[in-house]
């Protein structure tokens, strides 16, 4: 089965020190009123702050945990978004371009002012989650500044950022931090057998590796058949020597003809195609080199890789933002890897 919303997820894995962080700030009732939960994408803040907000509206309970029963009046209504005292910005749905905007903008942004300054409902706490924060542009995150700069009473904000860097430092300072570290091979087991059970246990121990610690990537990555896609930049990796000649050059145009198609299997391939460099570029500068990343590698200057990481980056960035030809961005990205 798939992951649950975070507003509706009971299970959160991996995290247990941010959660008693959070747990013990509250029993204290010394709390900050604004809270950074900062970490890679995919696992588990935004899980963790939607339990945090449920705890606040159900009161504190003993122990370091924030868990409430999913069949409580609470759990229920935040998660089908109709908690009077909660409430989330992230990126909204642009009916012109139809898909997600790109930014948070300021007009999603301005009412979290007005929202705050509102009696809470019933009596306890006044929510906002910003999820996906490095997403706000500059005046939006200067409106939020402002909320920060003089939070009302009963009030808290909680962000969830998987770049912190992306902030205004002064959001940063005003905010209380929390890592959630990307989650241990014991907790991706565990969640990969419980949201997919089906898949051969194997399968599950090829994308728990391709997810790097982020249960988000690992399921994003198994709905986009992710393991033969990784099997693809494998050999694709293996045969950068000989892109150039002709049987490399046929083997490019077969690959870029199987995944220029499909949205989906474009963006997996080439964040795995990016991962698999940087990994190697890793793997080479730290002497931990296998035989393969050591080949691809040793073909250039390593600050050379620096590039070519970078320019499949960009590749993908302008191909999905300007809506390019796909498979004209795969064949521009081996050419890239093969030196022209």
């Amino acid at each position: 089965m798939p992951a649950p919303d975070p507003r509706a997820n009971p299970l959160l894995l991996g995290h247990a020190g941010p959660e008693a962080v959070l747990a013990e700030a509250m029993r204290s009732g010394r709390m900050h009123h604004a809270w950074l939960l900062t970490g890679p994408e995919g696992v588990g803040k935004a899980t963790l702050a939607f339990r945090f907000a449920r705890r606040l509206f159900a009161g504190p309970a003993p122990g370091a945990s924030l868990a409430l029963d999913e069949h409580d009046k609470v759990f229920r209504r935040v998660a089908v978004a109709a908690h009077a005292d909660l409430l989330t910005v992230e990126r909204e749905f642009d009916p012109k371009r139809k898909k997600l905007r790109r930014e948070i903008v300021v007009e999603d942004v301005r009412k979290v002012a007005g929202f705050l300054h509102l009696t809470p409902a019933e009596g306890g706490w006044r929510v906002v989650i910003v999820d996906g924060a490095e997403d706000m542009n500059r005046n939006a995150a200067n409106a939020l500044l402002k909320v920060l700069e003089e939070p009302p009473p009963r009030a808290m904000l909680l962000l969830v950022c998987s770049a912190a860097g992306r902030l205004l430092p002064t959001i940063r300072s005003r905010c209380r931090r929390l890592r959630c570290a990307a989650l241990d091979d014991a907790s991706m087991a565990a969640l990969l057998e419980r949201y997919l059970p089906q898949t051969p246990p194997d399968e599950r121990e090829r994308l728990a590796a391709l997810g790097e610690g982020s249960i988000g990537r690992a399921l994003q990555l198994a709905s986009s058949g992710g393991v033969a896609v990784s099997d693809m930049v494998g050999q694709v990796l293996d045969a950068v020597p000989a892109l150039g000649a002709a049987l490399g050059a046929e083997r490019a145009h077969a690959v870029a003809d199987a995944l220029g198609r499909d949205e989906d299997a474009f963006a997996t391939f080439m964040d795995l195609l990016r991962a698999g460099v940087a990994a190697a570029v890793r793997g080479v500068a730290s002497g931990r080199a296998d035989p393969d990343q050591a080949r691809l590698i040793g073909a250039r200057p390593l600050d050379a890789w620096v590039d070519v990481w970078q320019g499949l980056t960009r590749i993908q960035d302008e191909t999905e933002g300007l809506h390019l030809d796909k498979r004209q961005a795969i064949l521009a990205g081996f050419a890239l890897l093969a030196g022209r």
